[in-house]
């Protein structure tokens, strides 16, 4: 039992004590080139995030997530309820990329681009720094008596948080309502739109709430992309990793000594400095291997190589790399599993592309009235109906009137005989199709129904047309 490596450290975590506490993270401020790279894409992910939902193209939001009335823009490509398929198509698409970027690069999309991390580590605790200080001046500050310097300190961060978490709050908003509807309600006043301002207030609080105080515990506790990198990573999977072949090499880490020559000693070349840990955001121990808690922000990878440099050893102690790299030596190979991945990736993206071009730029629905048979007119049959269009587009419909197809007959539209459907709107009616009674051959018969804008066909549907069964 002595040989087995110690695995105590997965038994706790690092935000929680002993006594079932929540502890505090204190990172020390990374630096280095991977950060430097990383704030990059933060800003500009930020940028795209804040701009979704205020950019259009053709009159489309490009981003929107209208679930109350299960209307989603994606990429300026409006989707309404009856688009839903394509909706679920286009998240089973964005799964299986996860689930490939995953087996390939591991948990990378936490530090690089997820949300919670970049307005985590690249707003709120860089706005820590500037006001509190680096981990040293953090941890006294927490520690020190609530004077004048702490309040101030305090005060002015929980209110500068505040203010972010509202403008978040509002942006989030406008990919639920639409930027539109949002900017409407701002210029009416709040007093005229009390349930929304009620809801901004809610998810200001959710925010303040989790960039405040919950923290990076959304990655270790909430979140369960990280409990799913368990099942999807292997030995090939390529990690933020220590090299523990290195580092340990055969007596173990141990502290750096000017005056005598490590690499004859056959001491690792970790000097147990334990900067990668003081830096991570989550508190973890990269030198204990692959954790759920790692988020793969690369903190470690420069805070080690600034510490190799200073102490006159190569860089890469810890780095991306694989199990098998570390292990064995070997070279990152493209597995049948990724294969597998990517092949059933590009069917679907295949599958998306063809449901984005077969979908009709107007939905319409003609239904027969429920518990109506039909009407003799003399020699003609009349069917009542009632018919739903909606209009996809971002242009007015100035004109929308109906044709048959396949039989001759009339179409009388109950009202206007020219209907006017709104960009992006819908319209319902009633209306009455007339057909000689010696053009219909059987009790049911399939029409097929032409929809035209002026004399632009738009879309054909279909439905039945109820009569007698014979005619003598």
């Amino acid at each position: 039992m002595s040989n087995l490596p110690d695995e105590s450290f997965r038994d706790t975590i690092a935000t929680i004590d002993e006594e079932g506490h929540r502890r505090f993270i204190f990172p020390k401020k990374p630096s280095g080139k991977f950060y430097d790279y990383r704030k990059w894409v933060s800003y500009f992910l930020l940028l795209v995030l804040v701009a979704n939902p205020f950019v259009k193209i053709n009159g489309n939001q490009f981003m929107m997530f209208n679930v109350l009335e299960r209307r989603f823009n994606i990429f300026a490509f409006p989707l309404w309820p009856q688009d839903s398929y394509i909706f679920v198509v286009f998240m089973i698409v964005g799964v299986v990329f996860v689930v490939l970027f995953t087996v390939i690069f591991g948990r990378i999309f936490c530090g690089w681009i997820c949300p919670q991390t970049i307005f985590l580590e690249m707003v709120f605790r860089r706005i820590e720094y500037w006001i509190e200080g680096d981990r040293g001046a953090q941890i006294r500050l927490s520690k020190q008596e609530w004077n004048a310097e702490k309040i101030r300190k305090k005060g002015l961060k929980w209110l500068v948080f505040l203010i972010i978490s509202f403008f978040i709050a509002n942006v989030f908003l406008a990919y639920l309502i639409g930027s539109d509807v949002l900017i409407h309600m701002v210029e009416e006043g709040p007093e005229n739109h009390t349930s929304t301002l009620i809801s901004l207030g809610i998810f200001t609080g959710v925010f303040y709430f989790v960039f405040v105080w919950f923290r990076e515990q959304v990655c270790i506790i909430a979140c369960p992309y990280g409990r799913l990198q368990g099942v999807l990573l292997d030995n090939k999977s390529i990690n933020v990793a220590y090299d523990y072949v290195r580092g340990e090499k055969e007596l173990g880490r141990a502290k750096f000594n000017k005056q005598e020559d490590r690499a004859a000693s056959g001491k690792g070349d970790c000097i147990d400095c334990k900067q990668c840990v003081h830096v991570c955001p989550t508190g973890i121990d990269i030198r204990n291997g692959v954790q759920l808690e790692c988020i793969n922000c690369t903190a470690c990878i420069d805070e080690c190589n600034t510490i190799m440099d200073s102490v006159g050893l190569p860089q890469g102690l810890i780095r991306y790399a694989s199990e098998d790299e570390i292990e064995k030596k070997a070279k990152f190979k493209f597995t049948t599993r990724m294969k597998g991945y990517t092949a059933v990736l590009v069917i679907l993206i295949g599958v998306l592309t063809g449901l984005l071009f077969l979908r009709t730029e107007v939905e319409t629905t003609i239904l027969r009235l429920p518990g109506q048979l039909f009407q003799h007119k003399g020699d003609k049959i009349s069917n009542i109906y009632t018919f739903k269009l909606i209009n996809k587009t971002s242009k007015d419909f100035d004109s929308i009137h109906f044709v048959l197809h396949n039989i001759k007959g009339t179409i009388k539209i109950v009202g206007e005989p020219h209907l006017k459907v709104p960009k992006q709107g819908m319209i319902e009616g009633t209306l009455f199709i007339e057909i000689n009674q010696f053009l219909l051959e059987k009790d049911k018969t399939k029409l097929e129904i032409e929809v035209f804008n002026k004399k632009r066909k738009i879309q054909t549907t279909r439905t039945n047309f109820l009569s007698p069964r014979s005619f003598e």
